[in-house]
């Protein structure tokens, strides 16, 4: 009699549980073919934007910048920069044996590169005339390099060791005869970007400097521009470079193209760069 009512007051419950049980498995095999679908289904997973990496001269960081928001926005691709002096970049890729593209402010850094294996191809973006930056209204009366070493001047070069402006830089003092010996007593301050040179004379903190044209051209309120002779100068070619080391070298030479496009040389002449190699 007890046996009788405990399988009649649990039947119910078996049955409920059996219910249970089957729902899960169901249910349970429907998530796994619908991962399975996902899985499998081109349509139901997005395809991730390739990710390029950019090692960029801080020169030109402003132009780069924007042409970087052109690009991505016609592209499927995305563009991480890296910004920092020619050589300092040079030495990161040596390091890492990574990375995509390569625009650094002077093309013998590329030319460097390539002969360590490390260049897929390359093409001209712009090019950088440099010029003697000096305090707005030149109160020190700066004419011209050869004045560099003259007493009471306080000066900012750049770092030959870890730009393009500082190598090119003494290519020019040397060009036009001073003496680096002598120059050296005045250098107050040494720059390991161009961009930090152009800072240094808006606060006032030299009175004269070198630096490519289109860094002196932001600094219209505070800085006057003294140019250089052509024959006495060195005009850097800035290239932009597609790496060995790309994972993706179809968007990067999407890239390139782009950066020498009408489109893009227009971007460049915006922002006062020089677009066309100078005679």
């Amino acid at each position: 009699m007890t046996t009788a009512l405990f399988w009649k007051g649990t039947e119910g419950l078996w049955k409920r549980s059996a219910l249970l049980l089957l729902g899960s498995v169901v249910a349970g095999g429907l998530l796994f073919a619908g991962c399975r679908r996902g899985n499998n289904d081109d349509h139901d997973v997005p395809t991730a934007k390739p990710k390029l990496l950019l090692y960029c001269g801080a020169g030109i960081r402003p132009v780069v910048a924007e042409i970087i928001q052109a690009f991505e926005k016609k592209h499927n691709a995305a563009i991480e920069a890296d910004y920092a002096g020619a050589n300092i970049l040079l030495s990161r890729i040596k390091l890492t044996k990574r990375g995509d593209l390569y625009m650094p402010g002077d093309i013998r850094y590329v030319q460097q590169a390539g002969r360590g294996g490390l260049i897929a191809s390359s093409r001209e973006a712009c090019y950088f005339i440099p010029v003697i930056l000096v305090r707005k209204g030149n109160p020190k009366r700066i004419h011209g390099v050869a004045d560099f070493p003259r007493d009471g001047l306080c000066l900012g070069l750049g770092d030959p060791k870890a730009c393009a402006i500082g190598r090119v830089s003494i290519e020019i003092l040397r060009r036009n005869g001073v003496n680096l010996d002598d120059l050296e007593r005045n250098v107050a301050f040494r720059s390991l970007t161009v961009n930090e040179l152009g800072v240094h004379i808006k606060v006032g903190k030299i009175d004269a400097t070198i630096v490519w044209d289109a860094i002196a051209a932001q600094y219209p309120n505070e800085g006057e521009i003294v140019p250089i002779p052509k024959d006495k100068n060195v005009v850097s070619t800035v290239p932009v470079a597609v790496l060995r080391s790309s994972k993706h070298p179809k968007e990067a030479a999407a890239f390139q193209e782009f950066v020498i496009s009408e489109e893009g040389r227009g971007i460049f002449a915006k922002h006062h760069y020089t677009t066309e190699a100078p005679r």
